[in-house]
């Protein structure tokens, strides 16, 4: 005889059984976004009558390219986190679901990559 109710043995499970997870990947990338964020908005704001060589400069400096590679890693991680969840909340057919969300994923990693690429190439002098 089993003694258990449905949402005991549902408790602690989502439909995947790894919702938990991504929940607490979406909280820490939007803790980890809020300084990140903070930082680049008056770097930005310090640097907006720059001409290039002065913004090139400001991204040489090994602090703020280093802040820079975080944020865009980050910044990318957490929207295709986001997007993903709005992926599957609203696409219902499975395979198509899960082809936009495998180019979610390309697409964000491209484009942090791409992102952090820059950096370096100016940051390094290139």
């Amino acid at each position: 005889m089993q003694f258990r109710t449905p949402l005991k043995q549902a408790r602690g499970l989502g439909a995947s059984h790894h919702g938990r997870a991504h929940w607490w990947a979406q909280r820490v990338s939007a803790v980890a976004m809020l300084p990140l964020m903070l930082w680049l908005v008056i770097g930005l704001a310090v640097n907006s009558g720059a001409d290039y060589a002065q913004a090139a400069a400001w991204i040489s400096s090994p602090i703020n390219a280093v802040m820079l590679i975080l944020a865009f890693g980050v910044l990318f991680y957490h929207g295709a986190l986001g997007l993903q969840v709005a992926l599957e909340d609203y696409v219902p057919h499975k395979g198509v679901r899960m082809g936009l969300v495998f180019g979610l994923r390309f697409v964000a990693a491209f484009l942090a990559g791409f992102a952090i690429f820059s950096v370096l190439t100016i940051a390094l002098g290139g």
